[in-house]
């Protein structure tokens, strides 16, 4: 028998105009459906509120709280409001509805980022903040989840539910809202917020963009709430070697403990992330942090905005559902036969057959209590963690957890102890911690120049290191796509698992040559002889080159470029023709500088015995047309 719950709402016309269509998602304040608003005939977010909750007038005062603050931001930023209204038990926000994922969905499936895609999704996140503080507004609630990443690359900062009025922040210790891995430390330690307390949780964000992990963590949200208030965020380079010193300040700004040394607001923040970028090379850029790429982590982390819940394959949507097993029916007892255990003529039997298993019962039951419940942890040492594990499962024991330690001696991913040690007396169900080598505590860095940048990678995780940030420059000595060197370099001595980036050639540099005022098959052909592609763009500007030849270059002239790179041509649909100022009569510095100022070059001719600085005659009349850049000649007056 297969039940499935259906959600109550699903299937209803809320309020005599919202279809509820779909459950996207469920928080702990309210439960947000795909719906489909009958009047406008659009798809929208419904988000309801618990009805468990819709009787305590604080939660519906919040929730009237984010229609009203959310609706007069409109901004292309921020997850809109269009409506706010009750039916029964049912509190309802109709909201934007955002076709895409979440950040913490992108942080799971790419783990750590290239810090230009990280820069492209905060500053967006800081106008919106921005926009929000301006207008007298403090989040308070900023984490991954509450960034939505719409399908159109459109990145939106959503649930404001917890938005308060700067002016009318007020102390709300015992209740602290927010998530812990994200609170400023004076929201844990007074209770209270302002622009600044969001301003640290877009550097924790920042953070957690650039490295793929939270600054601080623990077992508890105790220990996390400890670190925020007497640890600095680290720099994010520790974790990236390599990574932009810019970047590095950017989040140690953002997230100072000392709420006055933050910047004020997202505006200011936005203007330092802008001035942080302005400040990185393409290279810094696009760098591949080591942690890029990782497994899909926290898969259950709760998940409050608008978009829809990503399950495993086979479960379908997000609606609670339960299987309901019904055991098999008793097969149906055979006509004819006794079903009494000590019917008829065999009861002796049967009696004294009972009394033989009741002794031997009794024997077994002291024999298990003593030693029958009990087995021996079997010996591991020196086996592959892999290994160890299939000796503890057949042994019908359970693995407890698994614990590294520095062996000077002992390969590592061997296993070097265990607890309860191998031999042991321990119970059948009992578990067992394994003790499993990280290698010698210092190892040195192979070499690995002239190597691919596979083989790199290979050599530095065999060693016990872990790859880090790859960048490419251009090198005379090595090929392209060969390593150049690492950071730090070969024979550095460094703990294991620590990341090494790696420098990769982009082969000889190639200068680009000069083909403006070419034609287009001779820029082309020019291009190739030193090993470069030519694009040529659709469209045409003007210039002062003639009509069909190269306007524009990019790179430019005398720019590197690697073997195989592609210059963008932009063709010439000729000069520009402009009006001639005329300047017959005028001093010639004066001549010259209204000459210039509508876009002429000028060539003063002086005669042999000059008379005067005033201008007799220019080449082009005054009125005529001439092309934009092209030269006057004027000419001064003589004896």
């Amino acid at each position: 028998m297969d039940t499935t719950l259906q959600d109550p709402l699903v299937g209803q016309l809320l309020d005599g105009r919202y279809r509820v269509d779909a459950l996207i998602a469920v928080g702990g304040m309210a439960t947000v459906y795909r719906a489909m608003d009958t009047r406008l005939d659009r798809v929208l977010a419904l988000k309801v509120m618990h009805p468990a909750l819709a009787t305590d007038a604080s939660f519906v005062e919040r929730f009237i709280r984010e229609a009203k603050s959310v609706a007069g931001l409109a901004h292309p930023n921020v997850v809109g409001v269009f409506d706010q209204g009750a039916q029964g038990q049912y509190v309802y926000l109709a909201m934007e509805y955002v076709a895409g994922c979440t950040l913490r969905d992108v942080l799971r499936e790419r783990g750590a980022l290239q810090p230009r895609a990280a820069l492209d999704i905060l500053e967006p996140v800081l106008a919106a903040l921005g926009a929000a503080h301006r207008a007298g507004f403090v989040h308070r609630d900023m984490k991954p989840e509450n960034v939505l990443i719409g399908d159109d690359g459109r990145v939106k900062v959503a649930d404001f539910g917890l938005v308060r009025a700067v002016g009318t922040v007020t102390n709300t210790t015992g209740s602290i809202l927010g998530t812990v891995s994200y609170l400023a430390p004076e929201q844990i330690e007074h209770g209270t917020a302002d622009t600044r307390a969001d301003v640290y949780a877009c550097g924790v964000v920042l953070y957690e963009m650039l490295t793929g992990a939270k600054p601080h963590t623990g077992d508890s949200p105790a220990q996390v709430i400890y670190q925020h208030l007497n640890e600095d965020v680290p720099a994010p380079s520790a974790l990236v070697p390599g990574l932009a010193p810019e970047l590095d300040a950017l989040v140690a700004s953002a997230t100072a403990r000392d709420p006055e040394v933050r910047p004020f607001d997202a505006v200011a923040l936005l203007g330092e992330s802008r001035r942080a970028r302005s400040g990185l090379t393409g290279t810094q850029l696009d760098a591949i942090p080591p942690q890029a790429l990782a497994e899909v982590r926290d898969a259950a982390e709760d998940r409050t905005s608008v978009i829809p819940r990503v399950l495993p394959p086979g479960q379908g949507t997000a609606h609670h559902t339960s299987r309901l097993e019904m055991p098999p029916p008793l097969p149906p007892a055979q006509p004819g036969r006794r079903t009494g255990l000590l019917g008829g003529p065999r009861r002796g039997i049967v009696a004294a057959v009972v009394a033989v298993l009741l002794v031997l019962g009794i024997g077994g039951g002291v024999w298990y209590i003593n030693s029958g419940q009990f087995t021996h942890v079997p010996s591991v040492l020196g086996q592959s963690e892999k290994a160890a594990k299939g000796r503890l499962s057949d042994a019908g024991l359970e693995l407890k957890g698994v614990e590294r330690a520095y062996s000077d001696t002992v390969d590592r991913g061997k296993v070097i102890d265990s607890d309860p040690k191998s031999a042991a007396r321990i119970r059948g169900n009992g578990s067992v911690t394994l003790v499993v080598s990280r290698g010698p505590e210092i190892v040195k860095v192979p070499d690995v120049q002239g190597s691919t940048l596979a083989e790199a990678k290979q050599k530095l995780t065999k060693a016990g290191l872990v790859p880090g940030m790859t960048t490419k420059e251009f090198s005379e000595d090595a090929e392209a796509g060969e390593v150049v060197r690492t950071d730090p370099e070969a024979g550095a001595e460094r703990h294991p698992d620590t990341a090494i980036a790696i420098v990769v050639s982009k082969g000889s540099p190639v200068d680009v040559p000069d083909v403006t005022g070419l034609s287009v098959q001779d820029a082309t052909d020019a291009l190739d002889e030193e090993g470069l592609k030519a694009k040529v763009l659709p469209h045409r500007v003007n210039s002062p080159e003639d009509a069909g030849d190269i306007a524009e270059q990019s790179p430019a002239e005398g720019r590197e470029a690697a073997e195989g790179d592609t210059v963008t041509l932009t063709v010439s649909k000729g000069p520009q023709l402009i009006d001639v100022p005329d300047v017959t009569g005028k001093d010639v510095d004066d001549a010259r500088s209204e000459l210039e100022d509508a876009g002429f070059k000028v060539k003063v001719d002086r005669p042999f015995i000059p008379f005067s600085d005033t201008i007799a005659s220019q080449s082009v009349d005054g009125g005529d047309r001439a092309p934009e850049g092209s030269t006057i000649t004027i000419k001064t007056k003589g004896l």
